[in-house]
Order: structure tokens, then sequence, then C-alpha cells
């Protein structure tokens, strides 16, 4: 047995059991969370249950209970006689991994409600639709129904079941875009052909990593799915290329809030763009 594996096996062996569960609830930690999620991005369990479920819920319970052992181990360390100092940091530690999981959870609060749907489009008025196959793929996988832009939160199934708070319930998909501070506009051609748009759109995708991109040049509409690394959540993308200007859309499957996920994304998808037609033009 090599002699580094050797030392540790002792230093366990000196430690008190307190810290020994302490350490063993540390890393258990982050090997339940990526359980979560990889469950759920392989399809073991749904995303509500992974998400939800194991995540916000047995996710919270497991941090109380990481926080609870390292405080008493803490004070166990402190009243200890003589004091190891290397145990008193373990029951820091322990006590700092749940409270900065706690200040992330807050945080994803946070953005939900700044963030309170999960379609955002560049044209409000008439937001780029989808193609058939893309909808056959969403209902398929029991996706959220595409929403009219122009109904009020408080009259949308979803959002009366998520408990939509009186001030968003009157305002509709448009209004919530149009105050957005971060609100992303249509690209211009300039002086790109329609072609070129689709052909630049389809580019900037790819280089996105996005998949399943289709396009097709005669509607002017190019479509790709976005997913997310851990859970795997997907969310449908299409882009309509007119005569004058490119517009952006970009639909979460599942969920209420995307977090701003969809806005960061149609942001840098026509950054992306612009850039390639800009290259292209020179």
């Amino acid at each position: 047995m090599p002699a580094g594996r050797v030392m540790v096996g002792r230093m366990m062996n000196t430690l008190p059991r307190h810290t020994k569960i302490l350490l063993a609830l540390l890393a258990l930690l982050p090997l339940y969370f990526l359980v979560a999620a990889l469950g759920t991005k392989i399809g073991i369990w749904g995303w509500k249950f992974g998400l939800l479920t194991m995540t916000l819920g047995g996710g919270m319970i497991l941090l109380g209970l990481v926080a609870l052992a390292a405080l008493v181990s803490l004070v166990l360390a402190l009243r200890a006689k003589p004091r190891r100092n290397g145990l008193v940091i373990v029951g820091i530690l322990g006590l700092l991994v749940p409270a900065v999981a706690l200040v992330m959870f807050l945080g994803a609060g946070s953005k939900a409600k700044d963030n309170p749907i999960h379609d955002i489009a560049t044209d409000t008025a008439n937001p780029p639709a989808f193609s058939a196959e893309t909808m056959a793929a969403r209902e398929a996988a029991g996706a959220n129904p595409l929403d009219d832009y122009q109904t009020p939160l408080g009259q949308i199934p979803l959002y009366q079941q998520s408990g939509v708070s009186p001030e968003l319930a009157v305002k509709s998909h448009a209004q919530i875009i149009t105050d957005r501070p971060d609100r992303p506009a249509p690209l211009p051609l300039g002086g790109a052909s329609k072609a070129e748009g689709v052909a630049a759109v389809a580019a900037a995708m790819g280089a996105m990593g996005l998949s399943e991109i289709r396009s097709d040049p005669a509607t002017g509409i190019v479509e790709g799915v976005a997913g997310t690394f851990w859970f795997g959540f997907k969310d449908d993308v299409v882009a309509r290329v007119g005569d004058a200007q490119i517009d952006f859309r970009s639909a979460s499957r599942v969920g209420v809030s995307d977090l701003g996920a969809n806005t960061a994304r149609i942001i840098d998808l026509r950054a992306r763009t612009e850039s390639i037609l800009g290259s292209a033009a020179r």
C-alpha cells in the first residue's frame, strides 16, 4: 500500500466521530446534486422530480443537515483540549459550504423573479413561428404550450397554476419583454441578402452548439435546439429572416421562468450573426 494512502488512513482514524460525519456529508453533497441533474438529463426521472423534488426539496434538507453537523462539529472542536485547529477549520468550512449554496439558491430565486416568462422574441407583435417539426417535438416532449403574446399572464393556465403575482397577472408577454432593460432587438440585414442572412444565422447557431439546426431559405426560417449542460433542459430557437431584418425567438420547453437564459441566448445569437454578416461584407 502506498505510504501516502497509509498516512491518510491513519489521519482519518484519529479524527473524532463528529468530524468524520461532517466530512462524509460534505463528500455526499456534490454527488447528490450531480445525480439529481444527470439523472434528469439522461431521462431516469422527469425534470420536476430532478429539479423541484431532488435539487430544491431534498437539496435544501441535505444542506440543512450539513450545516447542523458543521455547527456541532465546530462547537466540539472549539471545546476540545488540546484544540486541533484543523478540526476547527473543517467545521468552519462545513458552515461555509451550505451558506454559499443558499446564496446561490437565493440568487436563482431573484433571477426567476426578474425573468417571469420563458418565451422571448424580438418581435412581440408578430413573434417568429416555429415549424411543424418543432411543434411536434415540443408536443412529444410534453413541453409548455406557446401562449399568445398579448394575453395577460393571469389568463394563462401555466401561470395560474404557478401562482403569478397580481402585478404580473395583468401583464402580457409583450409587455414584460418590452419592459426589459436588456430587451433583445431585431438585426437589420443592411446590405446582405436574405439568403446570406439565413446562412449567417445557421452558422451562428452551429457556433453556439445548438443541435437539430434546420434552415429554409425560401421562407427565411432557421431553427435549432439549445440544451443545458447539467439537467439537459431543451429550448427551441427560431430566426425569421425577412427582406430588411432578422427577428429571433427562444422558448423553453419546460419550467415557468427561464432565469434570463432565452434573452441571453438571443443577444448572443444576434451578435454572432451580425459578426458573420459583417465579415462576409468585408
